[in-house]
């Protein structure tokens, strides 16, 4: 019996990178990076150690279901890193989720909070950059598998609007980053992006309540996006074998 497909998913240990660590576990063996809370994430591996297999792997391999990697996505060398740690570990790679990112709480009118160089600098690194280091450290073993690159944008990227301006216009550049790496890694590995609106994370419900009321109202379907709904489309994009280059925006109609 051949070995389950594995899935290398950065910032993975909470919020809606764990929750898509838990939708892919049934059919995928799974990486979690962390950045340093290893007892968050090794309690993220026991419960997903409880989640049976669709397709149990051969049992001869010796390679685990499930392993943690700490890794400090904002270094290049870290990333490296990381990939080659998840190779050596796991045997292949056939789904990368991009998850990290960064903004500082900002007012997003204000022109003078939105220019300060330190928060600029930080939110190119960590929603852009990052994608790239690590589509081009996994791009040989995607292409051996052919397999998928999805990186978590978000509606700042698509619509004026978030917790600051170098957020919202670095996502922007996360998205047309995956369009982009869509081209340049054709035709064997499909790269597609979500953009969430507001989620309700332990990040989310740092704005105010009142932020978060009016975030409900400017959407269409008067809900906000939860961690589960981004997640199933993670999912989809992952065993989708036809989609790339795309954005697919996710919340509630907010951007319309």
């Amino acid at each position: 019996m051949a070995a389950q497909k594995v899935c290398l998913i950065t910032a993975g240990s909470a919020g809606l990178g764990a929750q898509i660590a838990r939708v892919l576990a049934p059919d995928f063996r799974v990486v979690v990076n962390y950045a340093n809370n290893a007892q968050r994430a090794q309690s993220l591996l026991a419960e997903l150690s409880q989640v049976p297999a669709t397709t149990p792997s051969d049992v001869e391999q010796k390679q685990p279901r499930f392993h943690a990697i700490q890794a400090d996505m904002s270094e290049k060398s870290a990333v490296q890193g990381l990939v080659r740690e998840t190779l050596s570990t796991m045997g292949r790679l056939d789904v990368v989720v991009s998850n990290v990112g960064w903004t500082r709480m900002t007012t997003f009118a204000n022109l003078d909070e939105g220019t300060l160089d330190e928060d600029w600098d930080k939110c190119f690194v960590y929603n852009v950059k990052t994608h790239l280091w690590l589509m081009h450290a996994v791009r040989s073993a995607l292409d051996e598998s052919e397999g998928c690159f999805i990186s978590t944008a978000s509606v700042a990227g698509v619509k004026p609007s978030g917790s600051s301006l170098p957020y919202a216009v670095t996502k922007a550049a996360q998205i047309h980053l995956a369009k982009s790496l869509a081209v340049i890694c054709s035709p064997k590995i499909r790269v597609n992006s979500v953009s969430p609106g507001m989620l309700l994370t332990e990040w989310g419900m740092k704005f105010p309540e009142s932020k978060r009321e009016a975030a409900i109202k400017n959407t269409k379907l008067k809900r906000l996006a939860t961690v589960e709904d981004v997640a199933n489309q993670v999912r989809t994009l992952a065993l989708s074998m036809s989609a790339t280059g795309q954005n697919i925006v996710i919340d509630g109609g907010s951007s319309l």
